[in-house]
């Protein structure tokens, strides 16, 4: 190759000789410059739980529902965006798509950072950059569909692990930094000046008391810091496989299509929004996913043949079985993830108080912790462990693991119920916080671990032509673990019965056991524990 970022015409990474003598440095490359891209996805995406724990606490006149809405609508437009991108590789390239992508962040990025600096924003702004966000949620479909064709079988669980466990420290690294850079006017009066804490927050290192100055718009901006340089590195450093698309056009081109691609998920997630305002989540949920859908095989021109071909992995029952599968694993970590700060604030931000006669009021908790200060614990331990688990599936096989995981989330969930129940009806909710932070970093670790086992199932059953879009499919299903973890768990702190939110849960992982078990690991398994 006369360039770094020249297109590859050769690409046989099965053939040993050409995996060590060209394979393994090109994709060591591609996959080095893909993983803070995705980071940088993750944590615009998902920050708005932190965001939006902050804006209570500045007393922005949002409800609490409102609140829980904005990082729903992140989450419904992250996992509606990854459906159009899981085809974005096979159709316009992998370089061409991960440096657009990643350079379209900037967009809510600075975005959030003005309207945050005015306390007075309206809310449907609010929520049109909450929705913009979900670029950074469809991202993964498309990244991890580029990093699976650079790896052979045998190094699926490692590539793609390396790829997603470290792009999920987005949210750690998120749910981190943002607190941080919010005490501080990092920007000057470029980002303007601050606003007063109405109510304590925190960092990673303590509690900071009502009255603080607090940045809250370096939430958005601190990002562009990171996303310039990126874009220039993905431009630069990364390759199109020819092998894998056969004719992604010129840059401009290309650009199109990922648009075109992307303004369909953008318009199907808008009706989504608004269906979620006038009817059941349960209705508007499935509406997003058939409409997105159908609007894709309306796409005229030379994408409609692709996306036509694109769709045969939807005959296939594994397709379903894994995707399943994977709401079960990174559906519980995302779904976690944006819903935990708030929950913890609203849990043990409050506690009962009980009067001379006996009456039971709920009231403000003045020493409960901040979820600026612990929220990151879980996310982290799940992000971290994720490329353990693709390791260990290489060794023992991705079902096995994922039927252990299951097990451990079954009973950690229905833990989890009892103990958030204890705690909303608790004159002591301080008293539970340990072993609800601890059942939760249990939580993620067993999805972060399924994470991987999944993923190494994917790359073993489906092949090159396949296991791209299939990863972007179930990847997309599963992040609408991101929209319905808020509203559910949301929906049940407001009904003052939080442990029904966490009891639904552990039926619905009850349910996963039987279903890796019955296509992968019962003695005449479809294929046995891949």
């Amino acid at each position: 190759m006369a360039k770094t970022n020249a297109d590859i015409e050769h690409w046989d990474v099965e053939n040993e000789e050409f995996w060590e003598r060209e394979g393994k440095k090109v994709a060591s490359r591609n996959l080095w410059i893909s993983i803070p891209s995705l980071l940088m996805g993750f944590a615009i995406w998902l920050m708005w739980g932190m965001i939006t724990t902050q804006m209570a606490n500045l007393g922005f006149s949002f409800s609490t529902d409102q609140l829980f809405q904005l990082t729903a609508v992140a989450g419904l437009a992250g996992a509606t965006l990854r459906i159009p991108a899981s085809f974005m590789i096979k159709i316009a390239g992998g370089r061409n798509t991960i440096f657009l992508t990643t350079a379209l962040l900037m967009i809510p990025a600075f975005g959030t950072g003005v309207a945050l600096m005015n306390p007075d924003t309206p809310f449907i702004v609010f929520q049109a950059l909450a929705l913009l966000s979900g670029i950074g949620g469809g991202n993964f479909a498309c990244s991890m569909s580029n990093i699976s064709s650079f790896y052979p079988k045998s190094k699926q669980g490692y590539g793609l692990g390396m790829n997603a466990g470290l792009g999920n420290f987005g949210v750690t690294t998120m749910q981190i930094l943002i607190p941080l850079v919010m005490t501080v006017g990092v920007f000057g009066a470029l980002a303007g000046g601050p606003l007063e804490l109405q109510s304590a927050s925190g960092t990673l290192i303590g509690r900071i008391e009502a009255g603080t100055e607090t940045w809250i718009q370096n939430a958005g901006f601190i990002w562009l810091v990171f996303l310039i340089p990126l874009a220039f590195a993905g431009w630069f450093g990364m390759n199109n496989l020819k092998v894998v698309t056969p004719n992604p056009g010129s840059p401009i081109s290309a650009f199109g299509k990922i648009l075109g691609l992307y303004g369909v998920g953008i318009l199907a997630s808008i009706v989504g929004v608004w269906a979620l305002s006038i009817m059941s989540m349960w209705v508007a949920l499935p509406l997003t996913i058939v409409l997105t859908v159908v609007l894709l095989r309306l796409i005229p021109g030379d994408i409609k043949p692709n996306i036509k071909n694109q769709f045969a992995i939807f005959s296939n029952k594994h397709t379903w079985s894994m995707a399943v599968l994977y709401i079960l694993t990174f559906g519980s970590f995302i779904g976690f993830s944006a819903a935990l700060p708030l929950s913890i604030s609203i849990i043990f931000g409050n506690m009962m108080e009980v009067a001379a006669d006996g009456t039971v009021t709920r009231v403000s908790n003045p020493d409960g912790p901040s979820a600026l200060t612990w929220a990151w614990m879980g996310p982290f331990v799940g992000a971290l462990i994720r490329p353990v688990g693709g390791w260990i599936s290489d060794k023992m096989g991705g079902s096995i693991v994922t039927q252990i995981i299951s097990i451990i989330m079954v009973v950690a969930s229905v833990a989890t119920g009892y103990v958030m129940m204890l705690a909303y009806n608790s004159t002591d909710p301080n008293a539970y916080f340990p072993l609800f932070l601890g059942l939760f970093i249990l939580l993620f670790a067993a999805s972060g671990i399924g994470n991987g086992s999944t993923f190494r199932s994917i790359g073993f059953i489906f092949n090159q032509q396949q296991k791209g879009p299939v990863l972007g499919w179930t990847s997309a299903v599963a992040a609408y673990g991101a929209f319905i973890a808020p509203i559910v768990m949301g929906q049940q702190i407001k009904a003052g019965t939080p442990e029904v939110a966490m009891y639904g849960f552990a039926v619905f992982y009850a349910v996963c056991l039987v279903v890796n078990w019955w296509f992968y690991l019962r003695k005449n398994a479809y294929i046995k524990n891949p």
